[in-house]
This record gives C-alpha cells, structure tokens and sequence, in this order.
C-alpha cells in the first residue's frame, strides 16, 4: 500500500485532483480527518454571540422577488416551526457555515429537508423515491445537507407531537442509515454506483420493521395508482386551462396564479420567442425533436412552495394538438443559499446550476431539463409540471412511519452523495461505531431549538407589524 497522506489539506487535495487511490486508501485517509475535526465535534450547537438577526436574513433574501408575493411567502412561513424551518434555508446556511467540517466535499442539495424527497417517474416510467427540489445545489461539505435533513427529522417529530424520547432516537436512526448505506456504496464499483436507484414499487428495507415496511408499501402503492390516474390531459389539464375562443388559456386564479404584465415579463410582448429559443438549445439534440412538436400558447405566474414563493416562478403551456398538452415549470434560479460560504457556481447561468446538480444527485431526471434568461436578466430553469411527482403527506404519521420516511431520505441522500464525493472516504470518517450517529443527533435536538426561537422572534415580528403576512386562500 502507497504511503497514506497525513496532513487533511493534502488529503482534501488529493480527493479533488483525482489521485488514484485504493477504496482502503481513500477509507484510511478519512479516519485520519478525525484527527483534525473530531467526530465529536459535529455534535451540539450553541448560537454565537454575532450571530446575524434572522429577521434582517429573511428580509434580506427577499431582494429581487415580487413585492405583492412576499407577504404570501412569509405567511406560509408562518404556519408552524416546521414550515417556517422549509422556508429559511438561507438561516440554516448561515449558521453550517460556523460549525466543523471534515472537508469532504460533494455535489450537496443545499436544503436537504423531509419535504424536498418524494417520488416521481423516470423517462422509462418506473417510480424512483430520491431528491426532488435543488434549487440551492452546490459543491460544499456532506456534513452540511446531512444535519440539516437530520434536523428536520425532528422538527418534524416535535411538529407531530410525538414524544420527546422519539425525536432523537428517528434522528440517531437517520444518521446511522446514511452512514451504512455510504459504508454499502463505499465497496461497490463506480459504474454500480451511478446506476443505483431506489424503486418504490420494489423498496425493502433490510433494517426496518417488516410490518412498518409493508404498511409503508401499502400506501405508496395507493398513491403510486392515484397519481398513475392523474394523467396530465385527463386531470389537470382541464383544471387549469379554459378556452377564450378556440385558444387555450391557463385559468387566473390570483394571487396563485395570474397572468403578469409586461412590466413583470418584458418577454411577454414576444411571446417569450427568445426565452423560449435559449431554453432550446440547452435540451439534447433527441429532445429537442420532441419537444419541437409543441407549439407554446400560454404562460402564467404560479406560486409554489414556501421558500420560492416570490421568485420568478411561471407555468407554461404547449399543445402539440388537441388533448395533447405540455405543461412546462419555469422557475427562476437564484445564488445558492450556500454560495456565501462554500463558493461561487462554476456555472453563469444559475438555471444551469441547478440542472446540472440535479442531473449529478437524482438517479434519473426529467427528458425536459434545460435552463434559460429571461430578458430582465434572471436566470431559470425548466422542466415538466408534476410528472407523477409524490411528496410526502405527514400530518396522520406515527414514530414508526416518519422513522420508516427518514431512512428513505437517508438512503436517497447518500446515494446523491456518492454519485459525486468520494464515499470511501465518507464512511472512513464516519466509521462504524455511533459516534457520528450521536454527534448528528444531538446537534439535530439543539438545532431544533435554534429554529423554535427563530421561529418564535418571527412571529413577533409578524405580530409588531414589522412583517407583512398575506394569506393565500
């Protein structure tokens, strides 16, 4: 065996300057990162004393969004700690940025939370379960996405009220997941690897209760059937298009979807001819056939989400004839919560930043992935309105059933991980004791306490009036 490097500088060098290295070389040299940052160390967290106010953060990412959607965003926020935890990335970010890191990098989500993994279906329409929002992808430390998802498991737990003993034991067992799923990817080849996919027709997961995995099974299976049934003709085609004559038109129904000005969409006097075009050409040339056979009629704003609400985020529709509708998500893309503190996108385009972590960290993405820019100079991304895409319904779950959903996210992400990062050396640093399952969990708990006060000086602003709140119903 070659002489194992020492210094974690050299070692973090070495992982990105692609020196060969045995997977029990690259395994050593991440049991020698524990000397530099202690597993240990990942453990607890406690706010410092410059910590910035939350309130001037949120207010301050609210630069460039629509006015008039704000108040929408901040009372979807506003809902509980838990939405209010999907809605402040760029708090979370923030505070990652001051806690201990190995220096293994990855391609990370950026806001890897419960909420941001579900189903949808592959070109060849197979359901996988994986990652399904990036639009704060970046290269940065794997540790940042693995306590922020392991955060959220018990936000969540405190959110459904389950005992207190429950939140830290579906969080240790999140951590632990991910650690032996990395350890399993580790030991495999790289092509097996990128090839990997989590089928949730066939999901079985060897450490759960088999009468939790089979219940789990029942319900995806009920949900895979109704979404097979939500075909985009049939079902949402006619709900959210009316004809104005013989054209289609996407239905206003403000403030969630409406129909902007020319002030808002300076494209929308050309039809949005060379958005459309620039979008194009980033699509393969296969695709490009395809999609050449639908002509664009209509495009609307529609809100989504908690924390994209206020951006640029349109609804575009395509006909290739009648009863054959496209509808196409034109969101728009930001700098990456993480960027102030992991570094700048390589890519000028943030649409194109986001399509290219996507098409790095899910097993299969969309056939109309692509990106563009708009006239007023922001960038976006494209892809198709809900192609049989599952997320999570929590409000009815048990301990059981949001242990049995977080080690799903668990597995997703380390499989993203791994496709990108070297998880040899993932899993030499993790080790296979508990002690980073520990250390996660616990800064998990106190982070959960971290947010309840964000979340708490939040509502306080909302209820001084320095925060405007608009409902959406």
């Amino acid at each position: 065996m070659r002489k194992a490097l020492s210094d974690p500088r050299m070692i973090a060098a070495s992982q990105s300057a692609g020196t060969y290295l045995t997977a029990d070389e690259r395994a050593h040299n991440g049991r020698l990162l524990r000397d530099a940052v202690p597993r240990a160390s990942q453990a607890g967290w406690k706010a410092s004393a410059d910590r910035e106010n939350p309130i001037d953060l949120l207010v301050r990412s609210n630069e460039g969004r629509i006015p008039t959607l704000i108040p929408i965003r901040f009372e979807r926020m506003s809902a509980s700690p838990f939405a209010f935890f999907r809605g402040s990335a760029i708090l979370m970010a923030a505070d990652l940025a001051r806690t201990p890191t190995s220096g293994i990098r990855v391609q990370a989500c950026g806001d890897a939370h419960l909420m941001n993994f579900g189903g949808f279906a592959t070109p060849e329409r197979n359901i996988i379960f994986d990652i399904n929002d990036l639009d704060e992808t970046l290269p940065a430390p794997f540790e940042w996405d693995l306590k922020r998802l392991a955060a959220s498991v018990v936000i969540a737990a405190q959110y459904l009220q389950l005992p207190r003993s429950d939140e830290a034991r579906v969080s240790r067992d999140l951590v632990r997941e991910y650690r032996e799923r990395m350890m399993d990817y580790a030991s495999m080849r790289a092509l097996d690897v990128w090839y990997d996919r989590i089928d949730l027709q066939k999901y079985s997961d060897r450490c759960g209760n088999p009468q939790i995995v089979e219940a789990a099974r029942k319900r995806l299976a009920e949900r895979i059937e109704a979404e097979r049934r939500r075909t985009v003709p049939d079902h949402f085609y006619p709900k959210l298009v009316s004809l104005e004559g013989a054209r289609p038109r996407i239905k206003d129904e403000p403030p969630l979807i409406y129909h902007p000005d020319a002030s808002v969409a300076p494209g929308l006097e050309s039809g949005y001819v060379d958005a459309i075009a620039s979008y194009r050409e980033t699509l393969p040339e296969h695709t490009r056939i395809l999609f050449d056979r639908f002509h664009f009629l209509d495009m609307a704003i529609k809100v989504v989400g908690v924390g994209s609400v206020g951006t640029m985020c349109g609804l575009g529709l395509f006909m290739a004839a009648d009863h054959d509708p496209l509808f196409l998500q034109v969101k728009e893309a930001r700098a990456s919560v993480l960027e102030p503190y992991a570094g700048k996108s390589l890519h000028a385009n943030h649409g194109q930043r986001v399509i290219a972590g996507q098409r790095i960290m899910q097993a299969a993405s969309d056939v109309f992935l692509g990106w563009t820019r708009g006239k007023n100079g922001r960038d976006f991304y494209v892809r198709q309105l809900r192609d049989m895409k599952m997320t999570a319904v929590i409000e009815d779950w048990d301990t059981a059933m949001l242990r049995q959903y977080a080690r799903m996210c668990a597995h997703a992400l380390a499989r993203a991980h791994a496709r990108s990062g070297d998880a040899a050396m993932i899993a030499g640093y993790m080790g296979s004791g508990r002690t980073m399952d520990d250390a996660i969990s616990e800064f998990a708990t106190e982070y959960s306490s971290q947010n309840q006060h964000d979340y708490r000086t939040f509502v306080g602003a909302i209820r001084d009036g320095s925060i405007e709140v608009l409902s959406d119903g």
